[in-house]
């Protein structure tokens, strides 16, 4: 899908607030593949973890937005214009499932945190299997990405000093086994996606799965 005027105006505001804001340091842009099904996999310490990964990368990332930013009309209008998928986290949606399932049947992006809401330490919270999920029933490959110093914009922003944000890339990967899978193979795969992105951060990062020390094993 190609992307909108609408979509390149906000991403090149955006790039240019936060290259205003913070210092950006970017690992492994070369391993974001160029084409195919994406599923973008992020940790999240800060609502700025989705913008900060769709400046830094060249593909049009579609993400998850809390139906609650809908009665905001400003929030709602970037929103829409940058394909958020609107989902309700007080229940299961289903209709965002499989508007999510569909973007990635077409080829597209998705842009998604497996923790479900953002850790208030900064530090991994147990992975939800939404990610697994999506991955195996449409074949995406993931690619884990590591976010750190967003969670400080407030802080740094009273003491008029920019945020130092460090966004790592891993190597993109394949679930070892894909289809419809069991609630345990579910797990799993959860836990193999969740060591790929702890292996990307710095142990205070890591959390629920610090002193994991196999990260890459599948």
């Amino acid at each position: 899908m190609a992307e909108s005027r609408k979509y390149r105006s906000i991403r090149a505001i955006v790039d240019f607030l936060f290259h205003l804001l913070a210092r950006i340091e970017v690992v492994g842009a070369e391993n974001v593949p160029q084409e195919g099904t994406l599923i973008i996999a992020i940790n999240h310490v800060s609502r700025l973890d989705s913008a900060l990964i769709g400046i830094t990368t060249s593909r049009h990332i579609y993400a998850f937005a809390a139906a609650k930013y809908k009665s905001c009309p400003l929030f709602r209008w970037i929103l829409e214009a940058a394909g958020a998928i609107w989902v309700r986290r007080t229940d299961f949606d289903r209709e965002a499932l499989l508007k999510a399932i569909e973007l990635l049947r077409q080829g597209e992006t998705l842009g998604i945190a497996p923790e479900g809401t953002r850790s208030r330490t900064g530090a991994l919270q147990q992975g939800k299997a939404g990610v697994a999920f999506l991955a195996a029933r449409t074949g995406a490959t993931i690619l884990p990405v590591g976010i750190t110093g967003t969670q400080h914009m407030l802080r740094d922003f009273k003491r008029l000093r920019r945020m130092r944000v460090r966004v790592v890339y891993g190597e993109p990967f394949r679930l070892p086994k894909e289809g419809r899978l069991t609630s345990e193979e579910l797990q799993a795969a959860t836990t193999l996606i969740m060591r790929r992105i702890a292996a990307l951060l710095p142990l205070e990062y890591q959390g629920f799965y610090a002193g994991d020390e196999d990260h890459f094993t599948e």
